[in-house]
């Protein structure tokens, strides 16, 4: 496999320390036949587990081998993967070349281990050939990921032969992308001790859907009206939702990025204290084959803060025109995002700022840069109870309808007041208590 493992081009340059890499050197250890057997069980059994880690993170199943070699291909990210991302390549030189890497990539797929097997008396390779996960459960693995892996391994492995393998990996990434950003929905970002950026996938996102907001049509209406038309390749905007905590405003933008992820949306959470690093995410994505909500949950800005200087900047655009495929969404309890006060109404009382009125003009001037802004407000005390009812009744809930408007009411008397929020906390209440 060593030798197979050197022929690669476009997808060769492997680290040093990936499973694929370190199974290579087995393999070279194995065929020159200068090895010490324990060490060289040892080194098995270490890839072995790493490749169990790795299955047990992303749910793989049945031929863990073909499974990871699969992987590998779906999360190789060089010139040729990502140019399929947005075009399928059918001629030139560097169909050749990868048509080379990819039956070489093949003959590893099926590698043969039952040689190796018998001669060091284990049986290692041959169990994870067909492997039986545990009961799967969606709050463990990444399923964005699984899924694909295992439609990806299984295709693979039904190919007749070369031609077919290479044409079932490139269909693959005109249809998923490749990498990060092609097998997740949903990223944060995190800062390395050089001032870089990296973007970490979120695998145990809300699998909520907009259904399960109950009320707020006009919201939801509005929010995938922008969102479609951005989807689509059309011209949108982007999004501020503001208003009372607890009303959904998060678990909207959540909503979104499900339904339309098979469409192509990805979503990168952003925190205030990383907007300095706004222009490097843009820089990193904007050239990819997906459309980017750039999130910021909760914003606001206390009087002394700037960062918010950063943010107009971004959604203006400044020299560079904002990529088509990038918007910002936000939620915030602030209307107008930056903190105001009775001293800004009052240019007397602010002498050392002669044109003070432009001063809080730029303030309150972010809040324009959104195109869209989505109210959300407290429920009236009938919409708090229709939202009790309505979650009750989906999760199960036998008990009479004024009871359950009675005890909803002292609930919120006593844990937040009326919202969303409150109301699905008391249902979690009532599903613990009559579970007991």
């Amino acid at each position: 496999m060593y030798r197979e493992l050197s022929n690669l081009l476009m997808y060769g340059s492997l680290d040093e320390d990936s499973i694929l890499y370190k199974v290579g050197e087995i393999t070279r250890e194995y065929e020159a036949g200068n090895y010490d057997e324990t060490d060289l069980k040892r080194k098995i059994k270490e890839q072995l587990k790493r490749l169990l880690a790795l299955a047990t993170e992303y749910g793989f199943d049945k031929n863990l081998w073909h499974n990871y070699i699969a992987f590998f291909v779906m999360t190789n990210e060089n010139p040729f993967s990502l140019t399929c991302e947005k075009n399928k390549i059918t001629k030139g030189t560097v169909t050749q070349i990868v048509q080379e890497d990819f039956s070489t990539i093949r003959r590893i797929f099926f590698y043969d281990f039952s040689e190796m097997e018998k001669d060091l008396g284990i049986n290692s390779f041959s169990l994870i050939s067909n492997y039986q996960a545990v009961e799967k459960n969606k709050s463990i693995y990444n399923w964005n990921v699984s899924n694909k892996v295992q439609k990806l391994s299984i295709e693979l492995e039904e190919a007749e032969d070369d031609k077919e393998f290479y044409e079932r990996i490139i269909e693959f990434y005109s249809a998923y992308g490749v990498g990060l950003f092609g097998l997740n929905k949903a990223f944060r970002i995190e800062e390395n001790p050089l001032g870089g950026i990296s973007f970490n996938a979120i695998n145990n996102m809300d699998q909520v859907v907009l259904d399960d907001l109950v009320g707020y049509e006009l919201q939801k209406k509005a929010l995938v009206e922008n969102t479609e038309a951005f989807v689509k390749g059309c011209k949108a905007n982007n999004v501020l939702l503001y208003g009372d905590s607890g009303t959904g405003k998060s678990t909207s933008i959540k909503a979104i990025v499900n339904q339309y992820y098979d469409s192509g949306l990805r979503m990168i959470e952003i925190y205030k204290h990383q907007f300095k690093h706004l222009a490097s995410i843009i820089s990193t994505i904007k050239n990819r084959n997906y459309k980017f909500i750039i999130y910021m949950d909760d914003l606001s800005f206390e009087e002394n803060e700037i960062e918010y200087k950063f943010l107009k900047a971004v959604i203006e655009g400044g020299v560079e025109t904002k990529p088509d495929n990038i918007l910002i969404y936000a939620t915030s309890n602030r209307r107008h995002l930056i903190k105001e006060s009775w001293n800004d109404k009052d240019d007397h009382t602010n002498q050392d700022d002669i044109h003070h009125s432009d001063t809080v003009e730029e303030k309150l001037s972010l809040v324009h840069r959104f195109g869209v802004t989505i109210g959300y407000s407290k429920p009236m005390p009938k919409e708090y109870f229709n939202i009790v009812l309505t979650l009750a009744k989906r999760a199960g809930i036998e008990m009479d309808e004024e009871e359950l408007k009675l005890e909803a009411n002292r609930w919120e008397m006593s844990h937040g007041g009326i919202s969303g929020r409150t109301a699905q906390q008391f249902i979690n209440h009532l599903m613990y208590q009559q579970s007991k």
